[in-house]
Formats: structure tokens, sequence, C-alpha cells
């Protein structure tokens, strides 16, 4: 089977710019209170039901921050050099390449999910696809929370980040509403919905939701 062009794309964009990523993004305890109290209501959430998987965890510092508030996490990313530098600053956790399109995780064998900012890269006729891995995934009651960039609609191509590396992937920042009838449809229940206007050095709103697959 073919891989979808978009997933080349940020396979080889953040393989790219993996380690000026990992030095350049903020550590969990650095981000916003509110963004900081999000976390921490998810890790509440999910501490005593376990597994959790952190979707596009990246280098594994929010996966860490989790673990250390005491969820049974692990992270998944489509760049291997990503998991590698996962693998080599928290080798005491777990983690593994994989697409969120298609995820090597059993039916119903996950307490919760992490999508933190780790969706916006998908085109908007792929998230059903998605968000269908993540209620196929989830246990009956298990929590998701998803956040990330919200917008109007545009699409974002930026040329070079992270270190001004070269870079393929788009940026799709669709609306709050849009993105809670799609995590509707999948037939997850949106609980706990936060939109952040920009401020401070930010460019753009951020939406952060809090769903359950119902029992």
């Amino acid at each position: 089977m073919t891989e979808p062009s978009h997933l080349t794309a940020v396979r080889e964009s953040y393989d790219t710019v993996a380690a000026d990523y990992a030095r350049l993004v903020p550590e969990p305890a650095a981000l916003d209170p509110v963004s900081r109290g999000l976390l921490a209501s998810f890790a509440e959430l999910t501490a005593a039901v376990g597994p959790v998987a952190d979707l596009g965890c990246g280098p594994g510092k929010v996966t860490a921050h989790l673990a250390a508030l005491g969820v049974p996490v692990f992270g998944v990313d489509v760049s291997p050099k990503m998991i590698g530098l996962a693998r080599a600053a928290y080798p005491e956790l777990r983690f593994a390449v994989g697409s969120m399109t298609a995820l090597e995780i059993g039916s119903g064998e996950l307490g919760g999910i992490l999508a933190y900012y780790s969706t916006h890269h998908t085109p908007p006729q792929w998230l059903p696809a998605v968000f269908a891995e993540f209620h196929r995934t989830l246990a009956p009651g298990g929590r998701l929370m998803l956040a990330g960039h919200a917008g109007d609609g545009e699409h974002l191509r930026p040329t070079r980040a992270y270190g001004d590396h070269p870079v393929s992937y788009e940026s799709h920042l669709l609306p709050p509403d849009r993105i809670a009838d799609l995590l509707a449809r999948a037939g997850l229940v949106v609980t706990t919905r936060v939109v952040q206007e920009p401020e401070g050095g930010s460019k753009r709103r951020a939406a952060t939701f809090l769903a359950h697959k119902p029992r």
C-alpha cells in the first residue's frame, strides 16, 4: 500500500529538523498555566486507567512529563530520528515509530490518547481516518486529549523551520467547531473545549479538547 504523501513529507521534514526541534521546543514545565493545567487534568483522568499513547510524541518531552505525573504512557511518532532522540533522552520509557493513520495497537487497548500539536499536518480529508483510529484503539470510557493550532481553515506551506532547515509539510488550521464535529462523527464525546487566543510570542489560536469513548 502506498504511503500518503503527507506522511512522507512529515517524516522527512521532522527527521531533518529533529535535533534543533528538540533543542528549541520548550519543556512542558515552561508552558503557559492553562496548557500546564490541561495536561495535569488529562494526567489525573488517565493515571489509573492506562496505557496511554502519546501520538506524535516527537522527542518525548511531553511523554516524560506525563510519566512524571504518574501516567503509564508510551510514545509513538512517524519520525525515526525523533524516536531515536526520545529513546536516548528517556531510556526508561517506551517509544515506537508509527503512524496515526494505521496504529499498530489492538482495538480497545488504550486507556487514553494524547495528540499534542500532532494532527495539524494531517490534511482535513484524512482526519476522519485518524479519529477513527483513536476511537478504535481506545477502550470504552478511554480518554482523549487533542491540542493544536486552530484557525479559519487556512493551509500554511512553510519552506524552512526549526534552525532554518528545509521542510515540505503543510499545516492545516481548522476552526475549533470543525474539529469538534469530526471528533463527534468518529464517535467520541467532547466534554471540554478550550480556545486560547494568541498572546505573548504566539501567532495563532490554540484549541484543546478533552473527550472520551462512550462505555
